[in-house]
């Protein structure tokens, strides 16, 4: 039965054929075939997009198309039948997480975990501001001490990134978490980027130039916990790769949909 649901797809320009979204891939959808991952057949992709946040190259998207539902009893039978139990029992597992994390079933509309609405963040509900026209020009103190911040923007040797440790960010971390700030921005230069909406061909090479400057001592990834933002980390260790420093700390932080540094 067709219908129009989210589902992967692969650009074979950019697959390297590592294989990392096969081993991410819980449902057995994936496989490497002449060097490049293909999607086995389309009713074993639930259109999660768990296996986009371990793509290296951003070669994997989630688009919405016509296509066969996602069959669990036939997904089921082809891991099986290929790996046995246990992968069975780790397409089960995957699917209870996908439950519980996102209010909804693990198959039916499908969709990209980072796209699912959600409302059940356990928030106290509060009335908004009224109007700004009474307040103050500002009430909360920003701890951004430069400009632009976009990394298609900002320019390697700014002096703004040097004797500095080097944050990059999510476009969503700072709106999830109000400890953004003075958290991970005060005294550091910073830099933000979406692994998923953004064009990211020349991050990873204009990451690598700003990070050749000895006197960035580290970079840190605040990430959001979706899959998809995995993308962000991957684009920043090749950067590191390409610095072609062996001084430079790493380090990732995971930030929740709740806010909470995970």
């Amino acid at each position: 039965m067709m219908a129009k649901r989210k589902i992967i797809t692969i650009d074979e320009e950019l697959c390297n054929g590592c294989g990392n979204c096969v081993t991410a891939c819980a449902e057995g959808a994936l496989q490497i075939i002449d060097g490049k991952a293909k999607l086995v057949k389309e009713l074993f992709c639930d259109g999660f997009g768990d296996c986009i946040g371990d793509c290296p190259t951003d070669a994997l998207k989630i688009e919405e198309r016509e296509s066969v539902e996602f069959d669990e009893q036939a997904t089921k039978e082809h891991l099986r039948s290929t790996q046995g139990l246990e992968a069975v029992k780790r397409m089960e597992t995957a699917a209870e997480k996908h439950e519980a994390a996102h209010a909804g079933p693990a198959h039916g509309h499908g969709g990209c975990p980072g796209s699912r609405m959600r409302t059940d963040l356990s928030k106290e509900a509060a009335k908004p501001v009224a109007s700004s026209s009474g307040l103050p020009p500002k009430v909360n103190e920003s701890e951004l001490n430069q400009w632009p911040i976009q990394i298609h923007l900002v320019q390697p040797g700014a002096p703004f990134f040097q004797n500095k440790e080097l944050v990059v960010l999510s476009t969503c971390a700072p709106i999830a978490s109000a400890d953004v700030h003075w958290r991970f921005i005060k005294g550091r230069g910073v830099v933000v980027g979406c692994p998923k909406l953004d064009q990211t061909e020349g991050y990873a090479e204009k990451l690598g130039e700003i990070l050749k400057d000895p006197s960035i001592p580290k970079v840190i990834v605040v990430r959001m916990e979706v899959p998809c933002c995995g993308g962000l980390s991957m684009i920043v260790k090749e950067a590191v790769s390409l610095s072609g420093r062996d001084d430079l700390v790493f380090e990732e932080v995971t930030v929740g949909l709740n806010g909470e540094v995970l």
